[in-house]
């Protein structure tokens, strides 16, 4: 049988503080434990709750940082296709971006959807992402409103004004895709399409 001095039983239990001079060097590797008891289980200190905490804390800062890009986006998308159009124009707009992100012809993110086709011009869903201009707002007005509008739709608190379309153009314009769709509705300036399948 071993015999240990009382020196030598801190090296074994807390061998990190011996390596550095600071408890901060120890908390995530370490993990102190209750004298041994026959029949015990080792019963962990503070510090890997702390860790489980920290890994928490992480994925709910990954699923906010997500949150506010996917609200950008979407505000971004209603301010340059629609902050002209009356609100009910503007909620349009974002729920066909929504509509987008559930159907499986389009990605799964607002961002995704916002930004599909690239950034070279005529290639891209919503011009404004691929004209080659500034995409930051210049009217704090219009992009206040905007971002109100995003949250409202994000948060549900609307309904879908378009009847589920998923595509739109302006009134002025008569594109040759927008026979293969029915139209499901007008509002403002916009006129709204869903496939004729749905």
């Amino acid at each position: 049988m071993q015999v240990l001095t009382v020196a030598a039983l801190p090296a074994l239990i807390f061998p990190c503080l011996l390596a550095s001079s600071s408890i901060e060097h120890c908390e995530l590797g370490a993990v102190a434990v209750t004298p041994a008891v026959k029949g015990a289980e080792p019963v962990a200190d503070e510090r890997v709750e702390h860790v489980e905490q920290v890994a928490v804390s992480s994925k709910e800062e990954k699923k906010e940082e997500k949150e506010d890009a996917d609200l950008r986006c979407l505000a971004l998308n209603i301010y340059h296709e629609a902050r002209s159009e009356p609100e009910s124009g503007q909620i349009a707009v974002a729920r066909v971006t929504l509509n987008r992100v559930r159907s499986k012809a389009f990605p799964g993110s607002i961002c995704a959807v916002v930004q599909q086709g690239g950034t070279k011009r005529n290639r891209c869903q919503f011009s404004w992402w691929c004209d080659g201009r500034s995409d930051r707002p210049k009217n704090a007005r219009a992009w206040q409103r905007a971002m109100e509008i995003a949250r409202k739709v994000l948060d549900d608190a609307v309904p879908d004004p378009t009847r589920g379309a998923l595509y739109y153009h302006a009134t002025y314009c008569k594109p040759s895709w927008s026979r293969a769709y029915r139209r499901t509705t007008q509002i403002g300036s916009h006129l709204f399409y869903r496939p004729t399948a749905i």
